[in-house]
């Protein structure tokens, strides 16, 4: 280690100790700081580490979640960026709450990393794997649209040429080039094939071979499914690890079959098996047995912000994220399987983190919401009158929407609410800030 490295982490290490001894403490800070100093400095932290890198649109802070649980079974070291730090700054910062390694000690660290991020940090990590769960339309004033956010991915890959890429199978985009890594792939096959139609807006539905529309046997949700092409030979690769049952999907947990073993997770939707599967590729690629995943699985927590239970006076408060059409549908999914009355809150910001443009809640599948058993409406956030104008459209009544313009207002509603099930859909940045302010009151 150079003095320039050694003298960039000590200086990071230190700024770490000062925020957290006399603040609350700060994700990217220390890794600015440290970075600042030695550009090179990543390099130097992740020398005795084997690195797995998580990327992709959705899901990625759960499976993160998963597969560090399950990694833990058998490693004593395994390095991770819980709080979503997943830029570079916040990766140097994790890497510096490290507690050292021995001497001839391997540690594992799983890192989710932003796709915008990738090139910055894929060469100082060099990782042994990539994990890539999905791509989908997001925040098209960051990113753009999902040809170019693959092209990241595939960049990334291409840069470390030995280190193997785990992809969603069921995902066209990850079939659509070729790349000198050695891959593997996860996916569903839970039914009997049969033909199925995606949904007409569906994004990335076309064969990258021919450019004809795709096909498939089996869809789970959004471009995801058994696909293939009538007019070539492209279709979907064969699965190294999947999931042949899904067995119970409640508002609370998901039971299902992994390569003929069952699973459960305390979270819901068809989307967080996905991300328990990943989780679970990760772990078999790294030589976890089974047994050891399902223990880790066992004690994985709900990943704050993604179906967050929060008690508020009593009430039963289920706060999810969303931030892009295909993750909002999955969850307006989720909510319709609460069957007990609910006050909905649903809260829009557009700030940089959420993406600037909202036009995407217009690809959302509000109108499923005119059949749930919703008493209360609340919108709030910097876009209320969007949010309160596309549920009006979806069916629900005007009238019957109440817009508040801060969130103690939406959180003194929710107290004050007759209602004792409550479900909010908010975005990053509202989420973030409805938190900090329920913590202060002593909420969380």
């Amino acid at each position: 280690m150079t003095f320039r490295s050694n003298f960039a982490i000590n200086a990071g290490r230190f700024a770490l100790w000062g925020l957290t001894t006399f603040t609350r403490g700060g994700s990217s800070l220390p890794g600015k700081i440290a970075t600042t100093i030695d550009p090179n400095v990543l390099e130097a932290l992740t020398k005795n580490y084997k690195v797995v890198v998580i990327t992709g649109t959705n899901g990625k802070t759960l499976t993160t979640a998963l597969t560090v649980q399950a990694l833990k079974q058998k490693y004593p070291q395994v390095l991770t960026n819980p709080t979503g730090s997943n830029m570079q700054q916040g990766i140097v910062s994790t890497f510096l709450t490290a507690p050292k390694l021995k001497d001839g000690e391997q540690g594992i660290a799983v890192l989710e990393v932003d796709e915008g991020s990738l090139k910055h940090v894929v060469n100082a990590l060099k990782p042994e794997l990539f994990v890539h769960t999905n791509v989908f339309r997001d925040q098209m004033d960051r990113y753009g649209e999902i040809y170019s956010i693959y092209e990241l991915m595939a960049d990334a890959a291409k840069a470390v040429p030995n280190a193997t890429v785990l992809a969603n199978a069921d995902s066209p985009l990850f079939n659509s080039m070729e790349l000198p890594n050695p891959r593997e792939y996860f996916g569903f096959d839970h039914k009997v094939d049969h033909d199925v139609e995606p949904h007409y807006n569906t994004d990335g539905i076309l064969c990258p071979h021919c450019n004809n529309v795709l096909s498939y046997h089996n869809l789970t949700y959004a471009n995801l499914g058994k696909y293939y092409c009538k007019h070539c030979d492209f279709k979907r690769p064969n699965l190294d690890y999947s999931i042949n049952k899904v067995e119970e999907l409640t508002l609370t947990h998901s039971t299902f079959e992994i390569d003929g073993h069952s699973f459960t997770i305390p979270v819901a939707g068809l989307y967080n098996i996905y991300n328990a599967l990943a989780a679970y590729s990760v772990a078999r690629f790294l030589g976890v047995e089974p047994n050891d995943i399902r223990e880790g699985f066992k004690q994985a927590e709900r990943v704050f912000g993604r179906q967050e239970i929060i008690n508020i006076n009593g009430k039963k408060v289920l706060l999810n994220l969303v931030k892009n059409p295909v993750g909002l549908n999955q969850v307006i999914e989720l909510v319709g399987l609460e069957k007990n009355p609910f006050m909905l809150v649903s809260i829009l910001n557009n700030q940089y983190a959420d993406g600037t443009d909202v036009s995407w809640i217009w690809d959302g599948h509000y109108e499923q919401m005119v059949n749930f058993p919703i008493k209360e409406t609340v919108v709030g956030g910097m876009k209320a009158d969007e949010m309160k104008l596309r549920l009006t459209v979806a069916g629900i009544p005007e009238e019957s929407i109440t817009q508040l313009n801060s969130m103690n207002d939406i959180i003194e509603a929710i107290e004050n609410s007759s209602e004792e099930h409550v479900h909010i859909l908010a975005t990053y940045t509202a989420m973030l800030e409805l938190r900090k302010i329920l913590q202060e009151k002593n909420h969380l």
